[in-house]
């Protein structure tokens, strides 16, 4: 793992296409430090939101993309980034050849592998560039991007990438970060289980809910993911910054990574069961950490009283 320096400038505009939850804070960090964006989403409340930030706003992709350097892509999920480079949208045929494509989100190895062909095909330099944090980080510039591909293009594209992440890591030439993320978020996915399981334990225990989050964020275990997560399980907020059913589907990407690589993940898999249950109650939207509702019920608990209450217990 390397990270990268540059000595080169920000450009003077770059593109930024999926204005979502974290593509939106990701291009309004780039504004911040003095380079323009000009985007582009299907959506036209996204898009909106994007022109009140001081986003140049484009109805059609070609328009958006056209004459720029770097181009940033923040997308859902393989069949978007899939029907955006290489078919209805055909983005790579619209990009200006020598550019540079930066895809920031979390997709398959074999996905991502069609975009490379296709880039390199138009004479586009290509990064794998997922990152890792949520939309609070990327608010703040404190995302952390894995990185693969051209060394010398992420040297090139440093300055803009220091404007929404703190550090950037260059993992490879092809598409060692794809992999690098979906082994980050299967950790994550593992830890929500932990945390359901241990709290559950404690409750079954007659540990008060409150006690107990305060102790977990002081103890051994409290991670940065874990402290990240107590404040909105004090209040029982279960408001999605990531949800259960993103989260579903990024494991089902990890199984498919795992299984083709010949890695045993049975966490994973169980894992990837709780997220169904959680989904098939009505919970697919809920923040991937309800995984707490999921043990909860099949422990026979409900609401713990302080929650209830509205109160706080903490000794």
């Amino acid at each position: 793992m390397t990270t990268i320096s540059s000595t080169n400038h920000s450009p003077s505009k770059v593109a930024w296409v999926g204005l979502g939850k974290l593509g939106l804070p990701m291009a309004a960090r780039i504004i911040q430090s003095g380079t323009a964006v000009h985007g582009f989403d299907l959506s036209a409340e996204r898009l909106a939101l994007a022109e009140k930030i001081g986003v140049t706003p484009h109805q059609q992709l070609a328009s958006a993309v056209a004459d720029c350097g770097m181009v940033f892509v923040s997308i859902p999920d393989d069949r978007a980034l899939i029907n955006l480079c290489l078919e209805s949208g055909e983005l790579v045929r619209h990009m200006i050849p020598g550019s540079i494509l930066i895809e920031t989100s979390t997709v398959s190895v074999e996905a991502s592998a069609r975009v490379a062909e296709a880039a390199k095909a138009r004479g586009i330099e290509y990064l794998r560039s997922p990152v890792s944090g949520n939309p609070v980080a990327a608010e703040a510039g404190t995302l952390s991007a894995m990185v693969s591909g051209p060394r010398d293009a992420l040297a090139t594209a440093k300055p803009v990438f220091d404007a929404f992440t703190k550090a950037q890591y260059w993992l490879g030439d092809e598409e060692q970060a794809r992999v690098a993320k979906l082994a980050i978020n299967l950790m994550i996915a593992v830890s929500a289980g932990m945390m359901s399981e241990a709290l559950t334990l404690a409750r079954k225990g007659n540990i008060e809910w409150d006690a107990m989050l305060e102790l977990i964020s002081d103890s051994a275990v409290g991670s940065p993911m874990v402290k990240y997560k107590i404040p909105p399980l004090l209040e029982r907020d279960f408001t999605s910054t990531f949800s259960a059913a993103q989260m579903a589907k990024d494991l089902d990407l990890i199984l498919d990574c795992a299984h083709g690589s010949g890695v045993s993940t049975p966490l994973a898999a169980q894992m990837r069961e709780a997220y169904t249950a959680l989904i098939a109650t009505g919970h697919g939207g809920d923040d991937y950490i309800a995984t707490v509702h999921h043990t909860e019920r099949l422990s026979g608990l409900g609401e713990p009283v302080s929650a209830q209450q509205g109160g706080q217990t903490h000794a």
